[in-house]
């Protein structure tokens, strides 16, 4: 849903906080398809971080990890299961894209 909040007569009043004012707009679109995959966000210390995502039927290679700018960008798309036969299929079996907004000063270090 969309917010009915117009910010156009603030962005020609001020300068420099054009991306202040995208973050406020786009904070609420995708709302709704951003819970899949689960993560957890573990505090290790002060000042290192880490994000565990639950992508169960996703091998390595299936997976995309791209830190640009300011987010990091975890997408998972799997292959054609060619040849197998499923009697039941309990695991999801879609594509995902989950963004992770990332302050100025944080930088990513690892990522697996």
């Amino acid at each position: 849903m969309r917010s009915a909040f117009d910010f156009a007569p603030y962005r020609r009043s001020t300068v420099g906080f054009d991306r202040l004012f995208d973050l406020l707009e786009n904070s609420s679109l995708g709302q709704g398809s951003e819970n899949y995959p689960p993560f957890d966000l573990i505090r290790v210390d002060d000042n290192h971080y880490r994000i565990n995502l639950a992508v169960a039927g996703f091998s390595r290679d299936e997976i995309d990890i791209t830190a640009q700018q300011n987010q990091l960008i975890v997408s998972g798309k799997r292959s054609d299961d060619e040849g197998i036969d499923y009697i039941h299929r309990g695991i999801a079996n879609r594509q995902f894209e989950r963004k992770f907004g990332l302050a100025d000063f944080v930088k990513v270090a690892e990522a697996d």
